[in-house]
Formats: structure tokens, C-alpha cells, sequence
């Protein structure tokens, strides 16, 4: 229970969001897996298994306190296992289900219930297996509205587990009641359905009886699992039926929707890879090939709403398709350390190392140019003084030409800036096209010049390999499971690459709706027609649309609305910091730096090479600083966030999930990183405060 203690303890559970609640129960469930059944328990266990035919396959079931009651339901939170055999498959079952009263959807639940999970308790129910053609579950009301008359009844072809899991779609009936009739059958959509109903009248007769029995019998109407038919029917389990308020349930609801079975991970797979990603990359290109300046007025409005409407489009698929698809990476974490029990339960990442993000083909090509520019002494300098001279009114296409007529210009400096602008940089940060501002990502290059050569990559041990790791898990699993594991570990080496990317493609379609509200707005200002000085904005949209395509509109004005907030007090007075800030590993590794904190654009140019990097949350779009990073902490937490992706793929430490780690860090505080615990010490070390006594 310590380490459960430690885990829950780290920042509470209200502060954490998904992602944090995820690698917590990750954790716990890594601890129990590390550690074997007690003598007393195997003995137990293995006295209960006198009870059963060896050669009988049993399910492995939680039975928690206040599991089920008609307040709630932890219905499809907790793990089942079925179809185990053996001792000492049912051992690591049972430690299986007892770490699931600590999952990620289980925790989630207790918050919303508000229930101490420290405080949670288990049994683990020892079942036989009934192997029967048909399963489902009934109600003895209707839970959309249990004043009506009427029972459910659902099935499936095969066991209980197909529905409740959802990974078929049951054949529903409704029933009265009192006639004992049926009101309605809707046929389930499965593929090898013959629109034939899966029960007989009699089967819906029994299933009906029981369940009214049952109501009877406790006086509450039930919530029922079955298997068999009438002249065979068991019943696996009743539970109230959960009456709580549909809009309770609306946050879990959609975190389940974020735990996609095999099937459905195997599906957004085919589709994200084979055509989304594809699609939605040359949709990115097709805008940016378009010559804007050409068009007139009406084609410029429309090119706008167009690109307003795509951008749209693809923030909708994001959200129901490529956050979903993101729980790839989680079930290759769960299967590998199932199978291999590792002591590290992020070893798992291994097997994702050297995939092709974009965000990583960007950071080598920066390190090239950080190269020419180490190597060329002559370009260097005028590239420096040509920064100097620009301060921040600096424009790409001016600032190329002045460069190419210094004396020792590399015209392959210039081709390779030009290549990472139009691949890497037509993206958005605060509301600003990077390849519009590259002042920035110069003065980044020019850092990155003057310290040791970034081509060397972080070594890897040979144990530690993708290839090596798999083999590791291969052999775990056995031959007869070979297929199922190469296909999860690609599902999640797609999830994970693919993870990162889409955001940087959805950001080069915002890139290009600014961009074109830009070409309107120049226009509109030339014929005298638009004036201030404010940031283009989504909300400008409709404004400039209007002024291309009706020439009467009157003066339209852009400028920054004046939002007055009450100035936020101090999280920590000044001199007060906490000693030690806690958040989620990220990353492994420990080091010690300075805080440079990154708030907004006009920080990006200020970051130097060794500080530690801290902000809300690295952005897919500013991820070209990390390769000057030594550390990076950040507000937001989780393992699959941008700032631990790129942070794993370079080996840099990484602690997030800091709370108002913005605000209570400031520019120049020196602060030790541990990604291995998930700790920051603010000033020196205990080691080095030791040596000054």
C-alpha cells in the first residue's frame, strides 16, 4: 500500500487530468504485477482450486465494496479475466483485478464520485467458465426511464464479455412487463448476422421470468448478466440498476470513449494512417501551393471560408479519431508489462524509440544547420549582426537577400533555412505563423552553433534496443501469440508517431488560415478600407470575408481587445518557494539548471542552450527548443504529451504535471530535475548544500 500511497499522494486527484490519472494507475498496476502473492494467499488460492476440474476454464471477477448500488456503477471499470487455467494463472489474475480498482477508469469514477481510493477495498470472485452459443444481459426496467413498464433484453452470440465490452453489437428486445410480450426487436449490426433473432420466444420467456425473480427476491430491479438458453440459463451476476443522472456521467463517459478495444484501435489504425494523415497533409500542402496574391477579391473570400471550413473539419476528426487512436500507445503498455513484468514500467517506450515524427525530422535538420553555422565562422557573423540589426522586425525574404551579399555567404545555409520553413515551420504559437517570425529560431541556431556538435544521438544501450526489447516480448508471450503482439506493438508505434504529427498538421492548416486572413487584410488596408493594429484572429474571419465581397462595407477596425483581469496574487512570496515540487517521470534522467520560463512568442528567441525549460506545455509547434534544453518541466502532465515524446526520443529529463509550475518557478532559479522520480528541487542540491559545511 505504500507505493499506492505514493502515487495517489503525489497531487490530488481533482489537479490530474487524464493523461496523469493513466500513469498513476500504469504504476500501480506495475507494482502489483512486481510483486508475487503472499504464501498465505497462493495457499488459499490453491485450496479454492480443489473445488474445480482441473481442465475447467474459470473467470477471475472483482467484487468491491459498494461496487454496485442503484446510486452507481462500476459496470466495465474493473477487470474480469476469463478462460484462465492453472495456479499460476490464476495468481497473476487475481493481481490483475486487484490493480484495477486502481485503473485509469476507476480512479476517474472515484473522482467523480467523490470516494477516497485510498480507502478502496476488493475481493476477487473465483467463477467457473459457462460456455454457451448466446449471452447478453437484462433489465428488469428500463434504465432510460424505469417509470415505464417494460424489461430489456440483449444479446450476443458467444460470452457476456463481447457486450459488455462492446465489442459486438446485441440484439435488443423490449418487453412488457405484465403481458410478458414483446414491444420491440432491434437486430444487431454484426457481420455475420442472418437478420434472424438470436433467441427463441422461450429463451425471452426464461431470461424474463429470472429476472423478474430476482427483483422480487432482493426488492430492487435489477441489473442482470446471462448466459445459455431456457432449458440452460445462468446467471452470472446481478446489480442494481444504476439511476444516476446522465450528465454525472458525462466526463467518464467520454474517457471511455478513449479506450478503444483491438478491433477499433486495429481499425483507426488502417483509416488514420492509410487515408486521414495522408489526407490531411495534402490538404496543408494544397493551401500553401495556392497563389493567394492572384486571386481577386470574391476568390479570396472564398479561399478563406474554404480553409476556415477544412480547419474545422479536421479539429472534429482530431477529437473523435486521432485522440482516441492515442490509447494505442497505452495498450502496448498494459500488454508488455503484463507479459514481461519489467521493473521499469516504462520500458515499454524502447519500443517506440527511432520512429519517423516529423517534430524529430525537423530537430536533425536543425542540428545540421547548427552545424554549417559552428563550421562557417564567416556566415555566423553576419547572420549575428544581422539579428542585431533586425531586432525583432525581422522578415525571412529581406533578411535572406542582405545575408547572400555578405562576404562568405552559404548559399547552403540559406537553401537548407528555406527547406525547413516551408517543411517544419508553417505552423502557428500564439497566434503567429513561425515562418513569418524566424528571428526566434536563429537565435536558436546561433546558441545551438556555439557549444559541442548535436550530431552524436543518445546512445542506447544494445538490452535496451526497439529490437531487443521486442524479442524480450516475443519470448514472453510465446509462438502462439506471436501475430497478436506484433500487431500491438505496430498499432502502438503508429499511435505513437502519429500522435505527435497530426498536431503539427492540423497547426500548418491554422498557419494557413492566418495566412490568408493576412492577404485579406493587406488588401483591404491598401484600398484604405481597414485600419488598427491588432492581431489577426479567428474572429476577424467574418469581418474581412464581408469587406472582400461587398465593396460598400464601411471602415473595418482590427485591434487587440483590452481584457482587464485582477492581477493573480503570488502563488509563493518572493523567497518562499517550496523546496520540492512534484509532478509525473516523463522523461528519465537528472539534471541541474536555471529556469527559463517560455509564456509566450516573445520568449522563444531568449532560451539558452543548458537552461531548463518551463511552460504550461511544450506545444508541437515549439518543440525546434528542446534539442537546447537540459531539462523541461511542465504544467501539463502525461507520458504521451509533446514535451515527454520529444523529451524520450533526445534523452532529455522531463518532469510534468507540475502544478502552476510557471508561477512558482522564475527566470534564473536554479532547480535539479529527477525524470526517474518525478521530483524538482528548487536551489542547490542537498549534496552540494552538505559540502558548504
Amino acid at each position: 500500500m505504500t507505493a499506492i500511497r505514493m502515487e495517489l499522494g503525489r497531487k490530488s486527484l481533482d489537479d490530474m487530468r487524464w493523461e496523469e490519472i493513466w500513469d498513476a494507475a500504469l504504476r500501480i498496476r506495475s507494482v502489483f504485477l512486481s510483486q508475487p502473492l503472499s504464501k498465505q494467499l497462493r495457499a488459499a488460492v490453491a485450496e479454492g482450486l480443489k473445488l474445480f476440474d482441473p481442465s475447467t476454464p474459470l473467470a477471475i471477477r472483482s467484487s468491491a465494496v459498494g461496487e454496485d448500488s442503484a446510486g452507481h456503477s462500476f459496470a466495465g471499470i474493473h477487470e474480469s479475466i476469463i478462460g484462465v487455467r492453472g495456479q499460476r494463472a490464476v495468481d497473476d489474475a487475481v493481481r490483475l483485478v486487484w490493480a484495477s480498482l486502481w485503473s485509469d477508469a476507476a480512479l476517474l469514477y472515484r473522482q467523480e464520485l467523490g470516494l477516497d481510493p485510498a480507502r478502496s477495498r476488493m475481493a476477487v470472485v473465483v467463477q467457473a467458465m459457462v460456455d454457451a452459443d448466446c449471452s447478453g444481459v437484462a433489465f428488469a426496467r428500463d434504465p432510460r426511464d424505469t417509470r415505464k413498464d417494460h424489461a430489456i433484453i440483449e444479446s450476443v452470440p458467444g460470452p457476456c464479455r463481447l457486450l459488455v465490452d462492446g465489442l459486438v453489437d446485441p440484439d435488443r428486445w423490449v418487453m412488457n412487463r405484465e403481458t410478458r410480450s414483446v414491444v420491440s426487436w432491434l437486430p444487431g449490426q454484426r457481420e455475420d448476422s442472418d437478420n434472424k433473432p438470436l433467441l427463441e420466444p422461450q429463451d425471452l420467456q426464461a431470461i424474463l421470468q429470472t429476472v423478474l425473480s430476482i427483483e422480487q427476491l432482493f426488492s430492487w430491479s435489477p441489473d442482470m448478466e446471462w448466459t445459455g438458453r431456457s432449458d440452460s440459463l445462468t446467471v452470472l451476476q446481478a446489480r442494481p440498476i444504476a439511476t444516476t443522472v446522465p450528465d454525472d456521467d458525462e466526463k467518464r463517459s467520454w474517457y471511455l470513449t478513449l479506450r478503444p478495444g483491438d478491433a477499433r484501435l486495429k481499425e483507426l489504425r488502417q483509416r488514420i494512417a492509410g487515408q486521414l494523415i495522408p489526407e490531411l497533409a495534402a490538404a496543408g500542402e494544397a493551401f500553401a501551393a495556392e497563389q493567394l496574391e492572384g486571386l481577386d477579391n470574391l476568390q479570396l473570400a472564398d479561399s478563406i471560408e474554404k480553409r476556415s471550413q477544412s480547419l474545422a473539419k479536421w479539429k472534429k476528426i482530431y477529437w473523435d479519431e486521432f485522440i482516441p487512436f492515442a490509447h494505442g500507445v497505452r495498450r502496448l503498455a498494459t500488454y508488455y508489462n503484463d507479459a514481461v513484468q519489467p521493473d521499469d514500467p516504462y520500458e515499454f517506450v524502447g519500443l517506440l524509440r527511432d520512429q519517423p515524427l516529423l517534430a524529430a525530422q525537423r530537430n536533425s535538420v536543425i542540428s545540421e544547420l547548427a552545424e554549417q553555422l559552428r563550421s562557417n565562422s564567416a556566415v555566423r557573423t553576419a547572420v549575428e549582426q544581422l539579428l542585431a540589426k533586425h531586432a525583432n522586425s525581422i522578415q525571412w525574404s529581406t533578411f535572406r537577400d542582405q545575408l547572400r551579399e555578405r562576404e562568405g555567404a552559404s548559399e547552403e545555409f540559406v537553401r537548407r533555412f528555406d527547406d525547413l520553413q516551408d517543411r517544419f515551420l508553417d505552423v502557428t504559437f500564439d497566434n503567429e505563423r513561425l515562418r513569418d517570425r524566424p528571428g526566434p529560431l536563429l537565435r536558436n541556431l546561433i546558441e545551438l552553433s556555439q557549444h559541442a556538435s548535436l550530431a552524436e544521438s543518445h546512445r542506447v544501450s544494445p538490452s535496451n534496443s526497439s529490437f531487443a526489447l521486442q524479442e524480450k516480448l516475443l519470448s514472453a508471450v510465446g509462438p502462439e501469440r506471436r501475430a497478436e503482439a506484433m500487431d500491438v506493438v505496430e498499432t502502438g508505434r503508429v499511435s505513437w508517431r502519429l500522435r505527435d504529427d497530426d498536431n503539427l498538421l492540423v497547426a500548418r492548416l491554422d498557419s494557413q488560415c492566418l495566412r490568408a486572413l493576412k492577404v485579406a487584410a493587406k488588401r483591404l488596408r491598401e484600398l484604405g478600407r481597414l485600419t488598427g493594429g491588432g492581431h489577426l484572429k479567428d474572429s476577424h474571419l467574418a469581418l474581412l470575408v464581408r469587406g472582400l465581397r461587398e465593396p460598400s462595407t464601411g471602415l473595418i477596425t482590427v485591434e487587440d481587445r483590452l481584457e482587464f483581469e485582477e492581477p493573480k496574487p503570488s502563488v509563493t512570496p518572493q523567497g518562499q518557494a517550496p523546496r520540492q515540487l512534484i509532478g509525473q517521470p516523463a522523461s528519465p534522467g537528472l539534471t541541474t539548471g536555471v529556469v527559463r520560463c517560455i509564456c509566450g512568442r516573445d520568449d522563444l528567441g531568449k532560451f539558452r542552450r543548458g537552461e531548463i525549460l518551463v511552460c504550461d506545455a511544450i506545444q508541437p509547434t515549439m518543440t525546434h527548443l528542446v534539442p537546447l534544453a537540459s531539462g523541461i518541466i511542465e504544467r501539463r502532465g502525461g507520458m504521451l504529451i509533446h514535451g515527454a515524446i520529444i523529451a524520450r526520443e533526445l534523452g532529455i529529463p522531463c518532469v510534468n504535471g507540475v502544478r502552476e509550475a510557471t508561477e512558482i518557478l522564475r527566470n534564473g532559479d536554479l532547480v535539479t530535475v529527477d525524470g526517474h522520480l518525478g521530483l524538482v528541487t528548487v536551489g542547490a542540491s542537498d549534496f552540494e548544500l552538505e559540502m558548504q559545511f
